[in-house]
């Protein structure tokens, strides 16, 4: 994976004023920790921070952090955003080494096209990601989910894909990714069939237990008409 160079400022202070002053010249309040080290208060440009981001590897990135002479291989972690205005409030990063494993969440990626679908059927994406452990170095941009062999009814696990070599797994193997059901249509015919065949089996019941009550009350009749025919004799 490819590193990105970015640089920052130490800062002084914190709170709510410190960080919207330093926002208002263009930096984005940053924390650097991991490894040991005390957590130091930096600041980054909100412009080399978007370009850092935005690259096919996400907030996956690797970045050679510069803070003044010292260099620090880190990646972000906790990323503050104002969805409305666009802007970054704070951002964390965190020291790795080239040599130890992290973990990280890598997003799934659909490929193929389902012979399900073809036939009528729509796809649901259950699991957006994957939370995987491997080297800082070998982080993949995203893991890939064919979905080609999948029909109506048909889902496909996490057991059921292939990742990269160095990387292992750590979702549970079971949980599904994706599967493919029938459209919105057929599933109301097969729920109104269900119903009317329920209402059937409950009409047919009700018309069985009135027959029953109809018998029983002749059968209880027919000894009284008897004893007192018996008794005019």
């Amino acid at each position: 994976m490819a590193e990105k160079k970015l640089n920052a400022n130490l800062r002084d202070g914190g709170g709510k004023g410190s960080a919207r002053k330093l926002r208002a010249r263009g930096q984005v309040p940053a924390i650097l920790y991991g490894h040991g080290m005390e957590p130091l208060k930096v600041a980054v440009d909100d412009r080399d921070l978007y370009h850092v981001l935005h690259t096919d590897a996400g907030s996956n990135v690797l970045v050679d952090l510069h803070v003044g002479k010292e260099q620090h291989l880190a990646m972000p972690r906790e990323i503050q955003r104002n969805h409305i205005r666009g802007q970054f409030l704070h951002i964390d990063f965190l020291v790795v080494r080239r040599d130890e494993k992290i973990t990280v969440d890598v997003p799934v990626h659909l490929t193929g096209e389902s012979h399900g679908v073809k036939e009528g059927g729509v796809v649901e994406h259950h699991l957006w990601d994957l939370k995987v452990e491997c080297l800082p170095t070998n982080v993949p941009q995203s893991i890939e989910a064919d979905i080609s062999a999948l029909g109506i009814g048909d889902t496909l696990s996490v057991a059921q894909i292939q990742v990269p070599s160095g990387v292992t797994v750590l979702t549970p193997l079971e949980e599904t990714i994706v599967s493919v059901v029938p459209p919105p249509i057929l599933k109301l015919e097969e729920e109104e069939v269900a119903e009317a065949v329920e209402g059937e089996e409950a009409v047919a019941e009700g018309e069985g237990a009135t027959a029953e009550e109809a018998e029983q009350q002749a059968e209880a009749s027919e000894p009284a008409g008897e004893g007192e025919g018996g008794g005019e004799g």
